[in-house]
Protein backbone atom coordinates (compact mmCIF):
# COMPACT_ATOMS: atom_id res chain seq x y z
CA UNK A 1 0.00 0.00 0.00
CA UNK A 2 1.54 3.08 -0.84
CA UNK A 3 2.38 5.86 1.45
CA UNK A 4 0.79 9.37 0.82
CA UNK A 5 1.88 12.99 2.01
CA UNK A 6 0.13 16.44 2.61
CA UNK A 7 2.53 18.74 0.96
CA UNK A 8 1.25 21.76 3.11
CA UNK A 9 1.44 20.44 6.72
CA UNK A 10 2.85 17.38 6.44
CA UNK A 11 0.02 15.01 7.24
CA UNK A 12 0.46 11.18 6.19
CA UNK A 13 -2.09 9.11 5.14
CA UNK A 14 -2.30 5.56 3.61
CA UNK A 15 -3.88 5.32 -0.29
CA UNK A 16 -6.28 5.36 -1.87
CA UNK A 17 -6.59 8.63 -0.11
CA UNK A 18 -6.67 11.45 -2.78
CA UNK A 19 -6.69 15.08 -0.43
CA UNK A 20 -5.88 15.65 2.73
CA UNK A 21 -8.56 16.10 5.66
CA UNK A 22 -7.25 19.12 7.44
CA UNK A 23 -6.36 21.68 4.23
CA UNK A 24 -7.93 20.01 1.04
CA UNK A 25 -4.56 19.36 -0.63
CA UNK A 26 -3.42 16.93 -3.24
CA UNK A 27 -1.46 14.04 -1.70
CA UNK A 28 1.82 13.24 -3.20
CA UNK A 29 3.07 9.44 -2.91
CA UNK A 30 6.16 9.54 -0.27
CA UNK A 31 9.19 6.85 0.26
CA UNK A 32 7.57 3.09 1.56
CA UNK A 33 8.37 3.15 5.30
CA UNK A 34 6.75 6.02 6.42
CA UNK A 35 3.98 5.38 8.77
CA UNK A 36 0.93 7.05 7.66
CA UNK A 37 -0.82 9.00 10.39
CA UNK A 38 -4.66 10.37 9.37
CA UNK A 39 -5.31 13.62 11.57
CA UNK A 40 -7.90 13.69 13.47
CA UNK A 41 -11.07 14.98 11.27
CA UNK A 42 -12.01 18.45 12.37
CA UNK A 43 -15.76 17.36 13.61
CA UNK A 44 -18.59 19.49 13.61
CA UNK A 45 -16.24 22.65 12.15
CA UNK A 46 -17.33 24.72 9.04
CA UNK A 47 -15.38 23.99 6.11
CA UNK A 48 -12.43 26.03 5.98
CA UNK A 49 -9.90 28.24 3.43
CA UNK A 50 -6.71 26.40 3.49
CA UNK A 51 -3.31 27.75 5.41
CA UNK A 52 -0.91 29.49 3.17
CA UNK A 53 0.79 26.63 1.54
CA UNK A 54 4.63 25.59 1.28
CA UNK A 55 5.60 25.20 -2.47
CA UNK A 56 3.60 22.26 -4.24
CA UNK A 57 5.13 19.20 -5.37
CA UNK A 58 5.56 19.00 -8.92
CA UNK A 59 2.89 17.70 -11.13
CA UNK A 60 -0.02 18.42 -7.65
CA UNK A 61 -2.96 20.41 -8.06
CA UNK A 62 -3.27 23.39 -5.45
CA UNK A 63 -6.27 24.81 -4.32
CA UNK A 64 -6.86 28.59 -3.84
CA UNK A 65 -4.51 28.79 -1.33
CA UNK A 66 -1.72 28.70 -3.65
CA UNK A 67 -2.01 32.39 -5.02
CA UNK A 68 -2.80 34.56 -1.61
CA UNK A 69 0.72 35.67 0.09
CA UNK A 70 2.37 34.34 2.90
CA UNK A 71 2.09 35.86 6.61
CA UNK A 72 4.90 38.20 7.66
CA UNK A 73 6.40 37.24 10.86
CA UNK A 74 4.26 39.69 12.70
CA UNK A 75 1.10 38.44 11.47
CA UNK A 76 2.47 34.84 12.86
CA UNK A 77 2.61 36.03 15.73
CA UNK A 78 -0.74 37.58 15.84
CA UNK A 79 -2.38 34.12 13.85
CA UNK A 80 -0.38 32.21 17.21
CA UNK A 81 -2.41 34.46 19.48
CA UNK A 82 -6.04 34.52 17.37
CA UNK A 83 -5.28 30.49 18.07
CA UNK A 84 -5.93 30.25 21.54
CA UNK A 85 -8.68 32.22 22.50
CA UNK A 86 -10.08 29.36 24.44
CA UNK A 87 -12.07 30.56 27.42
CA UNK A 88 -12.26 34.04 26.38
CA UNK A 89 -15.46 35.90 25.60
CA UNK A 90 -16.71 37.46 22.85
CA UNK A 91 -18.71 40.53 23.69
CA UNK A 92 -19.68 39.21 26.37
CA UNK A 93 -22.09 37.19 24.54
CA UNK A 94 -20.30 33.70 22.94
CA UNK A 95 -17.83 32.05 25.29
CA UNK A 96 -14.80 30.05 23.41
CA UNK A 97 -14.58 26.76 24.19
CA UNK A 98 -12.35 24.76 22.49
CA UNK A 99 -10.68 25.08 18.51
CA UNK A 100 -11.59 23.12 16.32
CA UNK A 101 -9.63 23.88 12.96
CA UNK A 102 -8.14 26.62 11.42
CA UNK A 103 -7.43 28.48 7.72
CA UNK A 104 -5.39 31.06 5.91
CA UNK A 105 -7.91 33.43 6.85
CA UNK A 106 -9.31 32.10 10.15
CA UNK A 107 -10.31 30.22 13.12
CA UNK A 108 -12.97 27.91 14.01
CA UNK A 109 -14.24 27.77 17.45
CA UNK A 110 -16.91 25.56 19.61
CA UNK A 111 -18.04 28.10 21.41
CA UNK A 112 -21.83 28.59 23.52
CA UNK A 113 -24.19 31.66 23.09
CA UNK A 114 -24.31 32.51 26.63
CA UNK A 115 -27.58 34.48 26.21
CA UNK A 116 -29.44 30.84 25.55
CA UNK A 117 -27.04 28.11 26.12
CA UNK A 118 -27.24 27.42 22.46
CA UNK A 119 -23.54 25.88 20.58
CA UNK A 120 -22.19 27.64 18.12
CA UNK A 121 -19.27 27.57 16.09
CA UNK A 122 -17.02 30.96 16.18
CA UNK A 123 -15.08 31.70 12.52
CA UNK A 124 -12.68 34.29 14.05
CA UNK A 125 -11.07 36.15 11.49
CA UNK A 126 -7.46 36.64 11.22
CA UNK A 127 -6.06 39.47 12.20
CA UNK A 128 -4.57 40.29 8.82
CA UNK A 129 -8.49 41.25 7.60
CA UNK A 130 -9.41 42.46 11.27
CA UNK A 131 -7.12 45.71 11.09
CA UNK A 132 -7.92 46.73 7.27
CA UNK A 133 -11.28 48.95 7.96
CA UNK A 134 -12.34 48.51 4.58
CA UNK A 135 -11.58 44.85 4.08
CA UNK A 136 -13.42 44.60 7.00
CA UNK A 137 -16.98 46.94 6.14
CA UNK A 138 -16.83 44.88 2.35
CA UNK A 139 -16.97 41.05 5.08
CA UNK A 140 -19.86 42.04 7.22
CA UNK A 141 -21.63 43.23 3.64
CA UNK A 142 -21.02 39.96 2.35
CA UNK A 143 -21.54 38.08 5.07
CA UNK A 144 -24.89 39.82 6.51
CA UNK A 145 -26.07 38.42 3.20
CA UNK A 146 -26.06 35.28 4.71
CA UNK A 147 -28.09 35.90 7.75
CA UNK A 148 -31.04 35.53 5.35
CA UNK A 149 -30.85 31.61 4.43
CA UNK A 150 -33.04 29.33 6.09
CA UNK A 151 -32.64 25.88 4.64
CA UNK A 152 -32.06 22.35 5.53
CA UNK A 153 -29.23 22.13 3.57
CA UNK A 154 -28.00 25.57 3.99
CA UNK A 155 -25.69 26.68 6.85
CA UNK A 156 -26.61 30.43 7.90
CA UNK A 157 -24.53 32.83 9.77
CA UNK A 158 -26.45 33.81 12.64
CA UNK A 159 -24.09 37.08 13.80
CA UNK A 160 -21.21 39.06 12.55
CA UNK A 161 -19.23 40.42 15.23
CA UNK A 162 -16.41 43.34 15.83
CA UNK A 163 -15.05 43.36 19.39
CA UNK A 164 -13.60 46.46 21.03
CA UNK A 165 -9.91 44.91 20.36
CA UNK A 166 -10.20 44.55 16.63
CA UNK A 167 -11.13 41.15 16.63
CA UNK A 168 -14.01 40.21 13.93
CA UNK A 169 -15.80 37.07 14.17
CA UNK A 170 -18.63 35.21 12.12
CA UNK A 171 -20.92 32.57 14.45
CA UNK A 172 -23.22 30.17 13.18
CA UNK A 173 -25.05 27.31 13.96
CA UNK A 174 -22.23 24.13 15.49
CA UNK A 175 -22.76 20.94 13.04
CA UNK A 176 -21.90 17.50 14.08
CA UNK A 177 -20.69 15.75 10.72
CA UNK A 178 -17.84 15.31 8.58
CA UNK A 179 -16.82 17.81 5.82
CA UNK A 180 -17.61 15.94 2.11
CA UNK A 181 -14.23 16.25 1.47
CA UNK A 182 -13.24 14.21 4.96
CA UNK A 183 -15.54 11.88 3.54
CA UNK A 184 -14.25 11.14 0.06
CA UNK A 185 -10.72 10.76 1.77
CA UNK A 186 -12.44 7.49 3.72
CA UNK A 187 -14.56 6.47 0.95
CA UNK A 188 -12.71 7.21 -2.58
CA UNK A 189 -14.75 6.94 -5.56
CA UNK A 190 -18.44 7.03 -3.76
CA UNK A 191 -20.96 4.61 -5.07
CA UNK A 192 -23.98 6.75 -7.86
CA UNK A 193 -26.90 6.23 -5.53
CA UNK A 194 -25.05 7.71 -2.80
CA UNK A 195 -23.33 10.43 -4.77
CA UNK A 196 -26.78 11.57 -6.78
CA UNK A 197 -28.51 11.97 -3.08
CA UNK A 198 -25.50 14.07 -2.07
CA UNK A 199 -25.42 16.40 -5.06
CA UNK A 200 -29.21 16.55 -4.97
CA UNK A 201 -29.56 17.84 -1.55
CA UNK A 202 -26.65 20.61 -2.45
CA UNK A 203 -28.86 21.51 -5.44
CA UNK A 204 -31.74 22.35 -3.53
CA UNK A 205 -29.88 24.48 -0.82
CA UNK A 206 -28.04 25.85 -3.48
CA UNK A 207 -31.63 27.17 -5.47
CA UNK A 208 -32.88 28.41 -2.08
CA UNK A 209 -29.67 30.60 -2.01
CA UNK A 210 -30.36 31.94 -5.73
CA UNK A 211 -34.09 32.40 -4.93
CA UNK A 212 -32.91 35.03 -2.82
CA UNK A 213 -30.51 36.46 -5.42
CA UNK A 214 -27.31 35.08 -3.62
CA UNK A 215 -24.25 33.51 -5.66
CA UNK A 216 -22.32 31.38 -3.18
CA UNK A 217 -18.78 31.15 -5.70
CA UNK A 218 -16.98 29.38 -3.43
CA UNK A 219 -18.78 25.54 -3.92
CA UNK A 220 -15.93 22.79 -3.14
CA UNK A 221 -15.90 19.64 -0.76
CA UNK A 222 -14.66 21.49 2.32
CA UNK A 223 -17.26 23.98 2.20
CA UNK A 224 -20.28 20.70 2.41
CA UNK A 225 -20.65 19.27 5.24
CA UNK A 226 -22.50 15.86 5.89
CA UNK A 227 -24.86 16.53 9.34
CA UNK A 228 -25.90 13.03 10.86
CA UNK A 229 -30.04 13.05 10.27
CA UNK A 230 -31.62 9.63 10.13
CA UNK A 231 -34.68 10.96 8.34
CA UNK A 232 -31.82 10.81 5.21
CA UNK A 233 -31.58 7.82 3.43
CA UNK A 234 -27.99 7.92 3.75
CA UNK A 235 -28.35 8.58 7.31
CA UNK A 236 -26.80 12.15 7.21
CA UNK A 237 -27.75 15.76 5.50
CA UNK A 238 -25.30 17.47 3.07
CA UNK A 239 -25.52 21.10 4.07
CA UNK A 240 -23.65 23.73 2.22
CA UNK A 241 -21.35 25.85 3.92
CA UNK A 242 -19.26 29.56 4.20
CA UNK A 243 -21.66 31.93 2.76
CA UNK A 244 -19.80 34.61 4.13
CA UNK A 245 -18.02 34.95 1.19
CA UNK A 246 -21.47 34.46 -1.29
CA UNK A 247 -22.18 37.35 -3.36
CA UNK A 248 -25.16 39.10 -4.08
CA UNK A 249 -25.92 39.48 -7.59
CA UNK A 250 -27.10 43.03 -7.22
CA UNK A 251 -24.30 44.10 -4.94
CA UNK A 252 -21.67 47.10 -6.17
CA UNK A 253 -18.22 46.55 -7.68
CA UNK A 254 -16.67 47.35 -4.20
CA UNK A 255 -17.75 44.00 -2.85
CA UNK A 256 -16.94 41.48 -5.58
CA UNK A 257 -13.08 40.94 -4.38
CA UNK A 258 -10.96 40.98 -0.78
CA UNK A 259 -7.94 39.62 -3.12
CA UNK A 260 -5.81 42.99 -1.41
CA UNK A 261 -6.20 41.27 1.87
CA UNK A 262 -5.16 37.90 0.31
CA UNK A 263 -8.47 36.54 0.12
CA UNK A 264 -9.23 34.86 -3.61
CA UNK A 265 -12.99 34.45 -3.96
CA UNK A 266 -13.19 30.74 -5.37
CA UNK A 267 -10.72 28.14 -5.55
CA UNK A 268 -9.15 27.59 -8.66
CA UNK A 269 -10.01 23.86 -9.11
CA UNK A 270 -13.98 24.78 -9.16
CA UNK A 271 -14.19 28.18 -10.61
CA UNK A 272 -15.96 28.50 -13.73
CA UNK A 273 -14.53 29.58 -16.88
CA UNK A 274 -16.63 33.09 -16.49
CA UNK A 275 -15.48 33.62 -12.86
CA UNK A 276 -12.05 32.94 -13.65
CA UNK A 277 -11.89 36.05 -16.53
CA UNK A 278 -13.71 38.12 -14.17
CA UNK A 279 -16.84 38.25 -15.80
CA UNK A 280 -20.45 39.31 -14.46
CA UNK A 281 -21.76 35.85 -12.55
CA UNK A 282 -24.96 34.34 -11.89
CA UNK A 283 -26.45 30.62 -10.40
CA UNK A 284 -25.12 28.78 -13.49
CA UNK A 285 -21.52 29.57 -12.15
CA UNK A 286 -22.78 27.56 -9.11
CA UNK A 287 -23.85 25.00 -12.03
CA UNK A 288 -20.42 24.63 -12.59
CA UNK A 289 -18.71 23.94 -10.01
CA UNK A 290 -21.23 20.97 -9.04
CA UNK A 291 -20.15 19.81 -11.98
CA UNK A 292 -16.71 19.77 -10.91
CA UNK A 293 -17.59 18.59 -7.32
CA UNK A 294 -19.51 15.79 -8.76
CA UNK A 295 -16.87 14.64 -11.43
CA UNK A 296 -14.91 14.26 -8.35
CA UNK A 297 -17.15 12.28 -5.80
CA UNK A 298 -17.65 9.66 -8.77
CA UNK A 299 -13.47 9.87 -9.48
CA UNK A 300 -11.59 10.78 -6.59
CA UNK A 301 -10.28 13.07 -9.45
CA UNK A 302 -10.63 16.43 -11.56
CA UNK A 303 -11.95 16.67 -14.13
CA UNK A 304 -9.48 19.38 -15.25
CA UNK A 305 -5.46 18.98 -14.33
CA UNK A 306 -2.55 21.44 -14.24
CA UNK A 307 0.87 21.52 -12.07
CA UNK A 308 -0.38 25.37 -10.42
CA UNK A 309 -3.21 26.84 -9.66
CA UNK A 310 -2.62 28.50 -12.58
CA UNK A 311 -2.28 26.06 -15.30
CA UNK A 312 -5.60 24.27 -14.12
CA UNK A 313 -7.40 27.35 -14.96
CA UNK A 314 -6.02 27.98 -17.63
CA UNK A 315 -7.21 24.28 -18.64
CA UNK A 316 -10.75 25.17 -18.18
CA UNK A 317 -11.00 28.04 -20.54
CA UNK A 318 -9.13 26.11 -23.16
CA UNK A 319 -10.52 22.26 -23.40
CA UNK A 320 -13.10 20.15 -22.22
CA UNK A 321 -12.66 18.15 -19.32
CA UNK A 322 -12.15 14.76 -19.36
CA UNK A 323 -15.41 12.70 -20.05
CA UNK A 324 -15.81 10.77 -16.92
CA UNK A 325 -16.55 7.29 -17.72
CA UNK A 326 -13.19 7.40 -19.54
CA UNK A 327 -12.11 7.16 -15.83
CA UNK A 328 -14.71 5.43 -14.61
CA UNK A 329 -16.73 3.37 -17.17
CA UNK A 330 -19.20 1.72 -14.52
CA UNK A 331 -20.74 4.71 -14.31
CA UNK A 332 -24.17 5.51 -16.17
CA UNK A 333 -23.99 7.17 -19.65
CA UNK A 334 -27.02 9.38 -18.58
CA UNK A 335 -25.01 10.70 -15.46
CA UNK A 336 -21.67 11.57 -17.70
CA UNK A 337 -24.81 13.14 -19.75
CA UNK A 338 -25.74 15.61 -17.04
CA UNK A 339 -22.10 16.16 -15.57
CA UNK A 340 -20.83 17.19 -19.49
CA UNK A 341 -23.84 19.41 -19.32
CA UNK A 342 -23.16 21.16 -16.31
CA UNK A 343 -19.37 21.52 -17.37
CA UNK A 344 -20.59 23.57 -20.49
CA UNK A 345 -18.03 26.32 -21.50
CA UNK A 346 -20.91 28.87 -21.89
CA UNK A 347 -23.30 29.28 -19.05
CA UNK A 348 -26.22 29.10 -21.79
CA UNK A 349 -25.63 25.96 -22.36
CA UNK A 350 -26.23 24.70 -18.92
CA UNK A 351 -28.95 23.58 -16.76
CA UNK A 352 -30.34 26.93 -16.02
CA UNK A 353 -31.31 26.17 -12.53
CA UNK A 354 -30.31 24.36 -9.46
CA UNK A 355 -33.34 22.77 -9.38
CA UNK A 356 -33.28 21.21 -12.72
CA UNK A 357 -30.49 19.97 -12.34
CA UNK A 358 -31.09 18.36 -9.10
CA UNK A 359 -33.92 16.78 -11.27
CA UNK A 360 -31.25 15.80 -13.46
CA UNK A 361 -29.14 14.12 -11.13
CA UNK A 362 -32.02 12.75 -9.60
CA UNK A 363 -33.10 11.02 -12.78
CA UNK A 364 -30.31 8.68 -13.03
CA UNK A 365 -31.17 6.80 -10.37
CA UNK A 366 -34.87 6.83 -10.88
CA UNK A 367 -35.17 6.10 -14.40
CA UNK A 368 -38.37 6.02 -15.86
CA UNK A 369 -40.44 9.83 -17.51
CA UNK A 370 -36.87 11.75 -15.24
CA UNK A 371 -34.80 9.83 -17.38
CA UNK A 372 -36.70 10.18 -20.47
CA UNK A 373 -36.49 14.03 -19.51
CA UNK A 374 -32.97 14.24 -18.01
CA UNK A 375 -30.74 11.81 -19.70
CA UNK A 376 -30.54 9.49 -22.53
Amino acid sequence: MLNRRCPRCQANYASPARFCTRDGSPLVEVAPGDRPTVPTPHLASPSETPPPPAAPAAGAVARSADITQPPSPSELADRQRYSTLSGQDLDGRYRIVRKVGEGGMSFVYQGEDLENGQTVAIKVLTPRLSRDPPSVERLKREASIAMRLKHPNVCPILRVGHTGEGMLYLVMPYLPGEALSEYETRRGQLPVEEGVAILAQVCRGLQHAHDLGIIHRDLKPENVMLVPDAREKNGFRAVVMDFGLAKQRRAGPDVAKLTQTGIVLGTPEFMSPEQIRGKPLDGRSDIYAIGVLAFEMFTAQLPFSGRSAQETMLARLKGAPTPIREVRPDLPPRLEAVITRALSLQPADRPGTMDELAFAFEAVTQGGVLSRLFGK
